[in-house]
C-alpha cells in the first residue's frame, strides 16, 4: 500500500515557512514599530491625509489655479496694460518693462498669499472645533506639533503646484522674460507661508470664529493686496501710507519676484532684508502654530 504521508520538507515545512514569514511581518509591523514610525514620520503621514482631503474640492482648486492667472494676465495684458503702455509714462514708470511684466510677478505672489491664508483659517478651525479632525490622529502617537507641520506641508504642496501653473501661464503670455524667472515658484511658496503661518497660529489660538476670519480677509488681506505695490510702485503712494508695504509680506515677496522675473535692480542688502523678513515671519509663524496646537490639544 502506497504511503500517502507528505515527504520530509513538503507541506508541513511550507506551512512552517509561511508561519515564520507571518511572524516576521507581525514583528516588522507591530504596534511598537508603527508607533515609532508615527513618532518619526507623523508630519508626513498627516500631510498625506490633508492632501487626500483636498480631493473633496479638487475641482475648485483646479479652476482657481488655472482660471485666476488666466483672468489676471488677460486683463493685464489685453486690457489695462495696453492702456498704460500707450500712455506717456509707459515702461519708464515700471522699471523699464511693460506693465504686464511688472504686475504679473506680484499677482503670482498675491495669489499664493490669498490661497495660503484661506487654507490656514477655516480648515484649522474645522480641525479643532467643527469637525474636530485633528483629534482622531491625536489619539495615535502623532504629536500636536506634527499635525501642525503636516498641515503646513500639505498647503505647501498645493502652493507649489499653483505657483507652477501660474508661472507656466506667465510664460505663455510672455510675462516672465528673465532667465531666473523659474524662481517665481519657490518665492511664491515662501511669501504665502510667510503670511499664512502666522494666520494659522492665530486660527489655532482663538476658541470661536465669530466672523474674525471675514474681518481678516476684509481689513488685513484686501488692504495689503491693494497697498503693497502690486499694481504700481510703492513709492508713488503718499509717504504716510508706504509703511503698509514695508510691513507687508506681499510687498517683500513682490519685490523679490520682480528681481527673478525681469531683473529688477536692487542693492544686495535690500534683497537680504526682503528674504530675511519673509523667512523670519515664516519661522516665527510655524513655531507659534506648533506651540498653539500643543497647548490647545493638551488641555
Amino acid at each position: 500500500m502506497t504511503d500517502q504521508r507528505a515527504p520530509a520538507g513538503g507541506r508541513p515545512a511550507a506551512r512552517d515557512t509561511r508561519a515564520r514569514h507571518r511572524s516576521s511581518l507581525v514583528r516588522a509591523h507591530g504596534p511598537g514599530v508603527s508607533a515609532a514610525r508615527a513618532r518619526r514620520w507623523g508630519a508626513l503621514y498627516f500631510a498625506e491625509h490633508m492632501l487626500r482631503r483636498m480631493r473633496a474640492y479638487l475641482v475648485t482648486i483646479v479652476v482657481t489655479s488655472v482660471g485666476n492667472p488666466l483672468l489676471y494676465l488677460f486683463s493685464m495684458g489685453v486690457g489695462l496694460a495696453t492702456i498704460v503702455d500707450r500712455s506717456g509714462t509707459g515702461s519708464a514708470a515700471f522699471d523699464g518693462v511693460g506693465y504686464l511684466a511688472y504686475a504679473a510677478p506680484a499677482l503670482l505672489v498675491s495669489s499664493a498669499v490669498l490661497t495660503c491664508a484661506n487654507e490656514m483659517m477655516y480648515p484649522v478651525m474645522d480641525g479643532f472645533k467643527w469637525r474636530r479632525v485633528y483629534y482622531g490622529p491625536h489619539v495615535t502617537p502623532l504629536a500636536p506639533g506634527q499635525l501642525a507641520t503636516g498641515h503646513i506641508l500639505a498647503v505647501g504642496v498645493r502652493l507649489l503646484v499653483q505657483c507652477l501653473v501660474f508661472f507656466l501661464i506667465m510664460l505663455a503670455f510672455g510675462a516672465a522674460p528673465g532667465p531666473w524667472a523659474f524662481l517665481l515658484v519657490p518665492l511664491g511658496v515662501l511669501t504665502g507661508m510667510a503670511f499664512g503661518a502666522p494666520v494659522m497660529a492665530y486660527s489655532a489660538y482663538i476658541e470661536k470664529e465669530n466672523f474674525q476670519f471675514s474681518m481678516i480677509q476684509r481689513f488685513v488681506i484686501m488692504p495689503l493686496f491693494l497697498f503693497s505695490g502690486t499694481f504700481y510702485p510703492l513709492e508713488t503712494m503718499p509717504a504716510g501710507m508706504q509703511w503698509i508695504g514695508w510691513i507687508s509680506p506681499l510687498w517683500h515677496g513682490s519685490q523679490l519676484a520682480r528681481i527673478a522675473s525681469y531683473g529688477l535692480s536692487l542693492p544686495a542688502w535690500l534683497v537680504g532684508v526682503h528674504l530675511g523678513y519673509l523667512a523670519a515671519l515664516g519661522v516665527l509663524g510655524i513655531w507659534w502654530a506648533r506651540r498653539n496646537y500643543t497647548r490647545r490639544m493638551s488641555t
